[in-house]
């Protein structure tokens, strides 16, 4: 089977159990939102129009008609309705979907700066216990709650040192502090396995070639050994999408920017579950694609992964 079909099914399999997965905890929520909504007595709505909206929504029908209809919806690109904003689920993502597409596009490229940078520092330095001191770092970035960096930032370079503006901030510099606090725990693993990679690749047999020529340190990391160790950084870097996602909706919480994680902080709280079935499948879709891309970049760095490929 062609490798890019055999890839095309994996995709839909992720996507249907994600969408069923999301179905089944969604029905296993305690309460129900379209009544904590609309039984407000301030509404001065009757039962009956309350059963009519319920029937709108399809909250009145069976646990299985219910899906097979969400399901069908979601085929035809139909998401359905938020309970709370009474708009439709498409347009509320399209209009959040920008902001964090670019907050977590820049914050992934941040942290892929900031892990090379740790790879090739502990790799060069002069000494080694300040080598040894650059490759803790991504152990303390990892354990660093994300809510509590984007704080700590937000009191020490806009109260304290007052470099960058927290409230009226517009363009480059409301992404500065956003973009840090969502790199650094992302960076972490990357310069993990980047470090433990270029360690491996530096024992290779070519490696001692290259240094028996009289090539010097960086030019053995950056011309032979950076490329031999590339591969797990960026097969990591693909898993590591789940973990975007997620910080965005704390950093966009902390720094009450509006997007995706803002809209998803706010339906969980609502019990908004058509908003939030379709943020969990657009997910799934995100952690799809990128998971693809990674499996067709990777042949391109080490050619060895095409001829596995092929014989699979």
């Amino acid at each position: 089977m062609p490798f890019l079909v055999r890839r095309a099914l994996q995709a839909v399999v992720v996507l249907a159990a994600a969408f069923t997965g999301a179905f089944v905890l969604m029905q296993a929520l305690p309460g129900d939102a379209i009544l904590i909504k609309f039984e407000n007595p301030e509404l001065g709505l009757s039962a009956a129009q309350i059963a009519e909206i319920r029937a709108a929504y399809g909250a009145d029908s069976t646990p299985i008609e219910q899906f097979l209809h969400t399901l069908a919806g979601f085929l035809a690109g139909d998401f359905g309705y938020s309970i709370q904003y009474g708009t439709a689920v498409h347009e509320l993502i399209g209009e959040a979907l920008p902001g964090t597409a670019l907050l977590a596009g820049l914050g992934f490229a941040a942290a892929v700066v900031l892990a090379v940078a740790i790879a090739f520092l502990s790799t060069l330095a002069p000494f080694a216990w300040l080598g040894q001191a650059i490759r803790a770092l991504p152990g303390l970035f990892v354990s660093v709650p994300v809510f509590w960096l984007g704080i700590v930032l937000i009191q020490v370079f806009s109260f304290q040192l007052k470099l960058v503006p927290l409230i009226g901030a517009s363009g480059p510099e409301a992404l500065v502090l956003p973009v840090l606090t969502l790199a650094v725990p992302i960076a972490a693993p990357i310069a993990q396995v980047l470090v433990r990679a270029i360690d491996e690749a530096s024992l290779s047999p070519f490696v001692a070639v290259a240094r028996a020529k009289g090539a010097g340190p960086a030019r053995v990391l950056v011309r032979d050994v950076a490329r031999n160790a590339a591969l797990p950084a960026l097969t990591i870097s693909g898993v590591l999408v789940g973990e975007l996602i997620g910080g965005a909706v704390v950093t966009e919480t902390v720094f009450g920017r509006a997007g995706i994680g803002r809209l998803t902080e706010q339906a969980v709280s609502n019990q908004d579950v058509p908003v939030l079935q379709a943020v969990v499948v657009l997910a799934a879709v995100v952690f799809v694609v990128v998971s693809l891309a990674v499996d067709l970049v990777a042949p391109l760095i080490d050619p060895r992964l095409t001829r596995k490929a092929v014989a699979a």
